[in-house]
């Protein structure tokens, strides 16, 4: 009964979601080509009617990012390389490789400050 009630407003708040989001950031496309390129070293570990996720997509949105999303809910392959590489499985996670090595960012707050900071 939990489940269904859960899956129930995870749909209702994706449905809002998708109709008020709202306008993109707009970029010179010189701008986005490079910023595209910066975003080859993200990718977002998420569950479609997660609402924490839904908050992440929803700045993705705004902020023009297309970041990679992998669905770790159906696909099993990200759901383990979520679970083996990042430590846990929890969503939504933003996986960042850089000169340093690969890092796991777990909490949606903590996501959308990084992805600000980086490109806004």
């Amino acid at each position: 009964m939990l489940k269904i009630i859960r899956l129930t407003l995870g749909a209702i708040i994706a449905f809002f979601d998708l109709i008020t989001r709202g306008f993109k950031k707009k970029r010179t496309p010189e701008n986005q080509l490079q910023i595209q390129q910066q975003l080859k070293k993200l990718s977002l570990y998420q569950f479609n009617l997660c609402p924490f996720c839904i908050k992440v997509r929803r700045q993705l949105h705004k902020l023009n990012l297309p970041i990679e999303l992998r669905d770790a809910k159906n696909n099993p392959q990200h759901r383990t390389t979520l679970e083996q590489e990042g430590g846990r499985i929890k969503v939504p996670c933003l996986r960042i490789e850089d000169e340093s090595g690969t890092r796991w960012m777990y909490e949606s707050s903590d996501i959308i400050r990084y992805l600000k900071a980086q490109f806004n």
